[in-house]
Parts: structure tokens; sequence; C-alpha cells
């Protein structure tokens, strides 16, 4: 028979359970947290740092300077020091005008002129008869080629022309022919020989009214049968205007169309008198147009007597720009009385940056602020006496707006 047990030896066992029971259950729980140093090391980074290692006393991380950014992404360059920056549509909306440096370094003169087709490049088209116009071939705005047709006129007095052409030319062969005939007999003794020579004479006589009257048909036009004549352009190049209309009558010596060579104009301007003797040919011109400033060379100089109180002629052909179309104003600018070899730029172009005179000079990386020495000032130039070497190209036209532009990158650049 069991002896019951001891109530106080009973909660004492089952007290002693639940108290190892908790504790295993607490140290399963907290497997994961360290309890030595080893262990704590395994919570370290992959790099062997500890979490928190590296930032600030606050405990934020402190910024990366590449946060943000794309892989392999790189800032946009910024522009050299001194350098302005700008793009083809912004140097066109500006006005901002880049020339050549220019030469000569005394007194300056202001010429107006016009372009004009070169002696040559054009020409008046006139009919060479009278007569009506059976065709007209070109119209304004038209390429054509040199002995291209532009009108067809039909004319009965080139039908006689061409008729008589024909019929000196049959004249002169029978001529001919009675000559080589008196000639056998004379070698047979048939015929005598002053009767060869007479008929000699004539031959001479119907040749030379012949070739009279085949120069008197192709001077008007070189009829055919019929008497049409093509009206030809003796230039190649563009028509500029038609004055004849199919069905009309065109008298001879009427202009029928005027046609020039737009490659070949030219500059032509009008000076004062005096400086026919200070301007000569191979000057260096700087021309201003309405399609922008460029460099000419002067071809010729000519005094005009007939103008009222003399003028000076001076024609000049550009070095490198394409001409604007032909009756379009231009000026250029003529440095007499200077020394040949000295460098001269428009006032507008030196600028005062930081305490010194600039031009800002066209590189591959943009416009350079370049110190120079300036000189003496004729008119609207200043004359560079040190800086440049004259092969440069340079901002002559509202340069201010690139100074303005390089006072507005430094002043960012301070912040």
């Amino acid at each position: 028979m069991n002896k019951p047990r001891n109530p106080i030896l009973v909660g004492a066992l089952l007290l002693s359970a639940l108290v190892l029971t908790g504790g295993l259950t607490a140290c399963q729980g907290s497997s994961e947290a360290p309890t030595t140093e080893k262990d704590a090391s395994a919570n370290e980074d992959g790099h062997g740092h500890a979490e928190g290692e590296g930032e600030g006393e606050d405990g934020a991380k402190p910024a990366d300077d590449h946060a943000g950014e794309a892989p392999g992404a790189h800032a946009e360059e910024e522009a050299p020091e001194g350098v302005v920056q700008l793009t083809a549509d912004q140097i066109k909306a500006s006005g901002v005008g880049v020339i050549a440096v220019g030469r000569g370094g005394g007194a300056s003169t202001r010429i107006a002129g016009r372009v004009e087709p070169s002696i040559g490049a054009r020409a008046s088209v006139a009919a060479t008869v009278t007569g009506r116009v059976e065709r007209v071939l070109v119209a304004p705005g038209s390429q054509v080629k040199a002995n291209q047709t532009l009108a067809v006129v039909v004319s009965g007095d080139a039908a006689t022309f061409r008729a008589a052409a024909v019929s000196a030319g049959a004249e002169a062969e029978v001529a001919r022919l009675v000559y080589g005939r008196d000639k056998a007999l004379v070698e047979q003794g048939v015929v005598a020989r002053q009767e060869m020579e007479t008929s000699r004479a004539r031959s001479i006589a119907a040749e030379a009214a012949a070739a009279a009257a085949r120069a008197q048909a192709a001077a008007n036009g070189s009829p055919d049968s019929s008497g049409r004549v093509s009206i030809t352009s003796p230039v190649s190049g563009v028509v500029g205007n038609v004055q004849v209309t199919p069905g009309g009558v065109v008298s001879a010596g009427s202009v029928v169309a005027d046609v020039s060579n737009p490659d070949m104009n030219e500059l032509v301007f009008t000076a004062p008198p005096a400086l026919a003797s200070q301007v000569a040919a191979g000057m260096k011109l700087e021309v201003t147009a309405p399609t922008g400033a460029f460099q000419a060379e002067v071809t010729g100089v000519a005094a005009d007597i007939r103008q009222q109180g003399g003028t000076t002629v001076i024609r000049a052909k550009p070095l490198t720009a394409a001409l604007p179309p032909a009756g379009s104003p231009i000026s250029a600018l003529v440095v007499a009385d200077g020394d040949a070899d000295s460098l001269s730029v428009p006032a507008d172009a030196v600028q005062t940056v930081d305490g010194n005179s600039v031009v800002f000079v066209e590189t591959p990386e943009g416009f350079k602020a370049t110190p120079v020495m300036v000189g003496r000032r004729a008119g609207g130039s200043v004359e560079i006496v040190n800086g440049l070497n004259g092969t440069e190209r340079i901002v002559g036209t509202n340069a201010f707006l690139l100074k303005a532009e390089l006072a507005k990158g430094e002043a960012e650049h301070g912040h």
C-alpha cells in the first residue's frame, strides 16, 4: 500500500520543473543574442566593421559625394578659366560677330559701296533684228549656260540676211570654178594668161563678198532659212529679268533679258578723292555686309573725274566669305598712312576685365579672354601693340555680352 506523498515535497518538485522549463525556453529565444565578445563580432558587417561605425555623433552617416549619381556618370565639364562657351544658336541670337584681326594702325576711313557683278560676269542680251517673238524659253531666276537660247524671234530682215549669205556663197563658188577652168586652159595654151588673171580676181572678190554676207548673217543671230533667230546668252549665270513676251514685237537693239554670274560678284566702293593715292591693290579691307563681317583684298583703284568734285572707285574681292546678292549695301574700313604690319581691332572688341584690356579670341573651347596691350586709336579702331599675332579670329561685335557672361560665371564660382 502506497504511502501518501508529502504535499510540500510535491510542490517543491513542481516549482523546480517550471523554473527549468522557463529557463530553457529563455535560452532558446535568445540564442541569437551574442553573449561573448566572440559572438558580438558576428554582428559586424561583411567588411569587418561593427554597426554604426563611421556614423556621426548624431548617428547619421556622412553624405557620399557621389550619392544619387548613376554608375559611370560624371559631372559636366566646366569651361576653362577665362573662357566663355556659346552654342551656334546662342551666337546667332546674341548678334556676336566674329572677325579677323585687321592690319594697319594709321588713320581710318569708313567707305560705302555695293555688291556688283564684275566686268564680264553680266550681260544685257539684246535682239539683233526686228521681229516677232515666237518663244521665250527662260524666266527670272533661271540658271543658264553660255550660248543657251533665251528666246526665238522670227524676222523678215533675218531671212534676207540668210538669203544674201547663201547667194554670195554660190557666186563665190562659180567664180572659183571659172578661175580653175581658165588656169587649166592657160596651161594648155588655149586661153590667154590675161583672162586667167581676170577670172582669178573675180573669184577673190566673190569670196570676199560671200564672207561678208556670212558675217552679217552671223551678227544677226545666224538665222535659218525661215528667218528664225535664236537669242542666246553670252555668259553663264542667272537670268535677272525678261523684257519680252511671246507674240510681242521686239526691235533690233532692245534688251531681251539680263544675265549675271553670282560667282563673279565683286565689291565696289565710292571713296573720297584723297584715298586714290593712299589705297593700292593688295591692301586688306575689313568689310561689313548684311551677312556679317569678312576681309577683302583691293584689286583696283581709279579716280573717277566724271563725278562732280571727283571720287575714287575701289574694287575688291572677298578672301574667304561668300558675297551677298548683287545690289546689297556694304561698308569697309580703310586704314591709311599707317604701318602695314601693325594690328588693329574694332574699338568695341576691346573690353576691360579685372582692370586689364582683353579681346575675346575664338578657340576650340570657346571664346577666351586674351589680355592685350592697346596703342593708338583711329576712328573706330584700336591698335594692338602686344597680345595677338594677327592670325586670330576675335569677337568684334557685342563683345560686352561675353564680358558680362564671364563675370556671371566668376560670380557663380565665388559661392
